[in-house]
């Protein structure tokens, strides 16, 4: 039995990568023969990994934010709990090899691994790595990252030996998002019910959805059908009902327009069908939405989360996705219907500049990181 132990903050961008590994060590090792345990804050994700063969146990979450708060002072009381939670829990197991994605809750597991002098291997997703993973990157065997920008912070940061153990991989991507199954655009297009000669938008705010997007989106729509786009729109589960009333209430004098505006509170099997009827896709800048729009190539303008919110990196990873020409960047400061319908108008306005963007994107994407890892586990393993 082979025993693989995960951990990682309780966000879809933690979690997807994870069950993206576990797929790819399922394909290449009977499951009779695994063992995989998810140690950490799984948050709403922990039915999904259950249900991909991952038997979660709880810790304490922990987050040291990348910017001032209140709370970091409390969660500094709470660390040494976590600590002795994951000193029991990996005491127990006793895996052959930690796979951890950093975030809440990943950096006291790592400790306990390293105690035990279990193989660690960590990814970090983004372009400024997280403050658990610059810690675990220390203690890492193996560091995989998706952006360049976050190689040269760790290489900066620990010195040219560290180049000896990192690799840029890009960001694990499910499997299941790429089955034989995937159809042509028009017949996408047609699952949803829109016309497959009009564009048509896909519209993503992350796992969660995302307020601001959602409003922005409301405020546009009219506009956007009138030139005619057509919109496809993620408002995340807690939003839904919200962003339905306030559509009702947009388009009650715009009867014929609203069957161009579909609102879907999340997307699960159906997500690759909405990746493939899209032409441009509008979304955050996490790093597993970018892998996901750049493995589909499709254009893209990116409104990455502000840096009060959440620090800076969501906007570095835009910026550095941007420079391969795949997408256009547009910081919640600027996010004007003008300035929004100006450069959708220049991207649709040339075949040439679509295709180009398209084209860009297929170059950026590094669709098989999740398979490069679970060679990596079961060499280490084996």
């Amino acid at each position: 039995m082979i025993r693989i132990l995960f951990t990682g903050g309780g966000t879809g961008g933690h979690i997807y990568p994870i069950l993206a590994v576990a797929e790819e060590l399922q394909i290449r090792s009977s499951k009779n023969n695994l063992d995989l345990r998810y140690f950490g804050s799984a948050g709403n994700y922990q039915y999904i990994l259950a249900t991909n063969g991952i038997l979660v146990s709880n810790i304490i979450s922990v987050k040291f934010r990348r910017y001032f708060d209140l709370r970091n002072f409390l969660d500094i009381l709470i660390f040494p709990i976590s600590l002795i939670q994951a000193f029991w829990k990996v005491f127990w197991f006793m895996p052959g090899v930690l796979f951890s994605k950093g975030g809440p809750g990943a950096l006291p597991v790592v400790l306990a691994c390293k105690f035990y002098r279990i193989p660690i291997i960590i990814h970090e997703s983004d372009s400024i790595p997280g403050f658990s993973n610059q810690i675990s990157a220390r203690f890492a065997d193996r560091i995989a990252v998706s952006f360049n920008e976050a190689l040269e912070f760790f290489v900066n940061k620990y010195g040219e030996k560290i180049k000896e153990k990192i690799a840029l991989i890009g960001n694990p991507i499910r499997r299941s998002l790429f089955g034989k199954d995937i159809i042509e655009s028009k017949a996408a297009k047609g699952i949803f019910g829109f016309d497959y000669e009009k564009p048509l938008i896909l519209v993503l705010g992350g796992s969660q959805g995302a307020a601001r997007i959602n409003d922005f989106i409301l405020e546009v729509a009219p506009e956007l059908i009138k030139n005619g786009f057509q919109i496809l729109h993620q408002t995340g589960a807690k939003n839904f009902e919200n962003v339905k009333n306030e559509m009702n209430l947009v388009f009650q004098n715009l009867l014929e327009q609203k069957g161009s505006y579909k609102i879907v509170p999340y997307f699960e099997k159906d997500l690759k069908d909405a990746y493939v009827a899209a032409d441009l896709v509008v979304s955050r800048a996490g790093s597993g939405s970018i892998f996901e729009i750049a493995a589909f190539g499709k254009p893209a303008i990116l409104i990455p989360i502000p840096k009060e919110i959440v620090g800076e990196h969501q906007i570095k990873n835009a910026y550095e996705y941007a420079k391969s020409g795949a997408a256009v960047v547009i910081e919640e400061d600027n996010l004007k219907a003008g300035i929004f319908m100006v450069q959708l108008k220049k991207i649709f306005s040339d075949l040439n500049i679509l295709n180009s963007m398209a084209q860009s994107a297929k170059n950026f994407s590094r669709s098989n990181a999740a398979k490069i890892i679970a060679e990596e586990i079961i060499k280490i393993t084996s």
